[in-house]
Order: structure tokens, then sequence, then C-alpha cells
């Protein structure tokens, strides 16, 4: 019979739902359960569609917690990039302000110019001696500044404090403690001035001093002689009659040198201003001048340097380019992860 017939086919997909559509209508209408199957089912599609939200909630509240993040650790950058900057120039390299025209015109601290701004290396020292002829930065010793207390210091700590920062930065002068001079003698040589053509002499040899500015009178005033004890170091201004170096300071004679001890750093860079952009002159003045004419010049003698701080620019944005890099890939791995 036609109604038997129709029970005894197979069932059609699409003839399928339509039964259970029926059922599960009837039953939400009845009260009754409905069938395992479509509860399954339609529990998938609640879980599909609650996934899908709860997806899109995540990438949201991903992408506000990434921008409260950045705020959080911007504070956190500054600090630590401020602490960096800091412990590189206590221990390894500084800027230093000239002060005043004692090197003129190795350096520029003349009144009414813009101070020069030096880089001075920190590390050197520690694997060499200080030589004759460097320009070095050191905390003037006892004799110096016993009776020269410093006038940058402040009553107010406030400004006391804007002060060393700035001066740590290089962005204010130094203390009036600290001194930039350039070596002429070393322990255990005898110094004094002057032989028939006015010049220095170091152990009976005149210095061969091309760096030396006459500002006046072309004559130096005589001193010595002076055996600079071991340990310390005869040190003189380029300005020659306008420096107060190891001939005065003290009173002069062996309380005018300064110990090694209290050397802070060799000069190696002029950095600011741009003009004035240049090596500082480390000539070995206990040299003769034949021997100084075949040495190579201080501009060539400086390009490893040179070289080495230009190199830093171009790994200092790589590395930045890479440590983005792998923040982004991290970031991704940690959403999908979530």
């Amino acid at each position: 019979m036609p109604s038997n017939a129709a029970e005894d086919e197979p069932g059609r997909p699409d003839d399928e739902n339509e039964p259970k559509a029926f059922t599960n209508a009837a039953s939400s209408e009845s009260g009754d359960p409905p069938p395992s199957g479509a509860r399954a089912s339609a529990d998938s599609e609640m879980s599909e569609t609650s996934r899908g939200s709860g997806k899109s909630e995540a990438q949201g509240a991903a992408k506000q917690k990434k921008q409260r993040s950045f705020w959080k650790e911007l504070p956190i950058l500054i600090v630590v990039a401020l602490v960096l900057a800091f412990f590189i120039q206590q221990f390894v390299a500084r800027v230093y302000m000239i002060p005043s025209g004692s090197m003129q015109q190795t350096l520029h601290g003349c009144p009414g110019c813009t101070p020069d701004r030096i880089l001075v290396d920190k590390v050197t020292y520690h694997f060499t001696d200080p030589a004759p002829g460097d320009v070095v930065v050191f905390r003037g010793p006892g004799p110096w500044v016993e009776d020269d207390p410093p006038t940058n210091s402040s009553d107010n700590p406030i400004a006391g404090f804007f002060q060393n920062i700035g001066s740590a930065f290089g962005l204010a002068p130094p203390d009036e403690r600290d001194f930039v001079k350039r070596i002429i003698a070393t322990g255990g040589q005898t110094v004094e001035c002057c032989d028939e053509e006015n010049r220095v002499m170091v152990d009976g040899e005149p210095l061969h001093e091309p760096y030396i500015y006459w500002q006046g009178e072309r004559e130096q005033p005589e001193f010595g002689p002076v055996t600079v004890p071991e340990g310390t170091l005869w040190v003189m201004g380029d300005n020659r009659n306008n420096s107060a170096d190891s001939r005065y300071q003290g009173g002069g004679g062996e309380r005018g040198v300064v110990p090694e001890e209290n050397i802070i750093g060799k000069a190696r860079l002029i950095v600011l201003p741009p003009s004035r952009w240049d090596v500082v002159s480390d000539h070995n003045p206990q040299e003769s001048a034949e021997t100084a004419a075949m040495s190579a010049p201080a501009w060539q003698q400086g390009l490893p340097l040179a070289a080495g701080v230009l190199a830093a620019w171009p790994t200092l944005f790589v590395s930045r380019k890479i440590g983005a890099g792998t923040r982004r890939v991290v970031t991704r791995l940690v959403g999908r992860e979530r």
C-alpha cells in the first residue's frame, strides 16, 4: 500500500531535517525533551557561535591590553634607558663640558664662545698607563682644591640635583674640582723650564709642543727642576700662559702633581658643537719633531675610533629592528595559544 511503501523507503537527507525540525518544535510546545541528536546539534551550533563571539571579545580585550601595556611600559623603558645611560657615563664614557679656556685652541672654553663637549674614555686606563701627550680629565687633588671650593654647588638640594644630572650628561659645567689638562711628564721624570729657545724640558730634552696656544706674550715663566714622584703626573694647559696647572696649583713643585688614581679618563672626541667635531690630539711632546712628522697625523690615528662610533649607529638600528620583529612574533604566538 502507498502508505507502507513510503515507510519502507530509505530516508533522504532533505527529508530527514524536516521531521527533526518538526519533532523539535513539537517537543518544545509539548514540554518534552528533544532527542539527543537534536540537542547535540543545537549545542554544537551554540558553542560555535559563543566561540566566535568569545574570540572577537578576546581579540578586542587583547588589543586594549596591548594599548594599556604600552603606556604602562613607557615610563619603565625611560627609567631603564636613563639608568643604562648613567652607568655607561659612570664606567665607560662620559661627556664633559669644557668650563675654561686653559686648553685653547685644542678645546674651546673661552668666554663668549660655545664650550666644547668632549667624550672622555674611562676604559683605556684600565689596560694602559697615562702617557705624555694625553689630554685627561681628573679630579683635582687636595692641594689643588683646598682653597677653591666648588663654585657650581648649590645650597638648594633640588638645584644641586639637576646640576649633577646636567653635568653627568654634558649639559652643564662639571664640578669645579674636575680639571682637563695635558700630561707633560710621568712618574720618575724630571721637568723644568726653560732652554735657550724657551721650551719646557723633560730629562734634559726639549719638548716638541705644536699644540701650544700663545695668548699674548710668547714666553713661558721658568720653573723647576721638579722630579715627578712615582704614580703621579705633571700636567699643563695648552693655553700655556693662561693655565693654572702643575706649575702653580698647591704652590707648584711636587704639590702640583696629579696622582694617577685621580684620572677620570682620556679625552677622545669633541662631540659638540657640530662645527667642532674632531679627534682630540694626543701628540707626545717628548718625541722629536722628526719622529712626530713620521707618525700618523691625528685624524688618521682617530680613524679606528671614528669608525667604531659610526658603526654603532647602524648596529643600534638593526638591533632595534630585530628586537621589534622578535616582539611581534612572540605576541602572535601568545595570541595563538590563547
